[in-house]
């Protein structure tokens, strides 16, 4: 219980960019003793913990609580609604099978590296130097994530279950999972998927975590965990390298206005959602708060599709058939599988 609690303490203070010394006077105790507390070697009393917990706004059961087996806390009580549990169960039937055709092929992932107190820009840039993609764009995101340690299924949900993504750790086996919502655009999944990825670099340790669609509305995110907030800014340079946009820009802008027809040919390029690529043109300011309010309110799908007659990434994954997309890699364990036994 000592090294659970200093574990729990430590992913919050950090969460909230705080060292020691900071939540020491916020909570009115010593640093030394919160340091102690983080390393499991002491125990706070009921009132120093609830000083913790009241400043971090939560209950002292928070901090006390074992870990949950992985997919209780969507299942049981009022977390989540009868739609999204159902959506749950499919989701952790697929982890079940797949740990089942890992453990009787004897083919595991090997897991990607734990991110500690770095900033999401930062930690974006190491990621992709770790992964040798230097600026250019990713073009198949889910196979990428899915070799680096975080198995993904892409399973159209109905809106009822408001589930946008979900993440789940099985830590007695090392292996972690990601549901991300086929029913949004290609570009949109994209955003998902490398949300969910920072949670497994980051947050993994931390329990499951369902992210609504709510958590991708900038107006809406400061309402959650900061480390949704995290999650949203280190997809944003990880998707799109400031170094490869400027790069494109330069040899599609004319006249050094960036057009909506500029915009559509970049985020095609870089094959994420218009929505995500706004607002790194705007965090950038290559283009004016103007313009970007003036470009979120055209419709990306009809302009895009007068222009090339087809969709990237903004294809209206909505009205199509309802399906459930297994990753190459799971297909591959059963077919290896299969004629072994053959």
């Amino acid at each position: 219980m000592y090294k659970r609690l200093g574990e729990i303490l430590r992913r919050e203070r950090e969460y909230y960019q705080l060292t020691q010394e900071g939540l020491a006077k916020h909570v009115k105790l010593s640093s030394k003793f919160i340091s102690l507390i983080e390393s499991g070697k002491s125990m706070p009393s009921i009132e120093s913990l609830r000083k913790i917990a009241d400043f971090f706004k939560k209950d002292i059961a928070y901090f006390l609580k074992n870990t949950e087996k992985e997919f209780d806390i969507f299942l049981k009580g009022k977390k989540s609604n009868e739609r999204a549990r159902s959506e749950i169960k499919k989701f952790r039937k697929y982890c079940e099978d797949y740990l089942k055709l890992e453990e009787l092929s004897g083919r595991h992932l090997v897991p990607g590296p734990v991110y500690r107190s770095v900033s999401p820009e930062e930690m974006a840039r190491e990621e992709r130097q770790r992964l040798g993609l230097g600026s250019e764009p990713i073009r198949d995101i889910f196979m990428l994530l899915e070799l680096n340690g975080l198995r993904i299924l892409r399973q159209s949900i109905y809106p009822e279950a408001e589930i946008a993504g979900l993440f789940v750790y099985y830590k007695a086996k090392q292996a972690s999972f990601a549901l991300v919502n086929h029913a949004n655009s290609l570009g949109e999944q994209a955003v998902i998927a490398s949300h969910e990825y920072c949670h497994y670099l980051r947050d993994r340790e931390g329990g499951p975590i369902l992210d609504n669609p709510d958590i991708f509305v900038d107006e809406y995110i400061s309402l959650y965990h900061p480390r949704e907030k995290f999650a949203q800014r280190f997809a944003l340079h990880f998707l799109i390298p400031e170094s490869k946009l400027k790069q494109v820009l330069n040899k599609y802008v004319v006249g050094g206005k960036v057009r909506y027809e500029d915009i559509i040919v970049i985020k095609r390029y870089f094959g994420v959602s218009m929505a995500i690529m706004l607002k790194k043109l705007l965090e950038m300011k290559l283009i004016p708060l103007k313009a970007y309010k003036e470009y979120q309110g055209i419709d990306c799908i009809s302009f895009e599709k007068s222009l090339y007659g087809d969709l990237i990434g903004d294809s209206q994954q909505s009205k199509r058939k309802r399906k459930t997309v297994t990753s190459d890699r799971y297909k591959s364990l059963g077919v290896t599988l299969s004629a072994t036994r053959e």
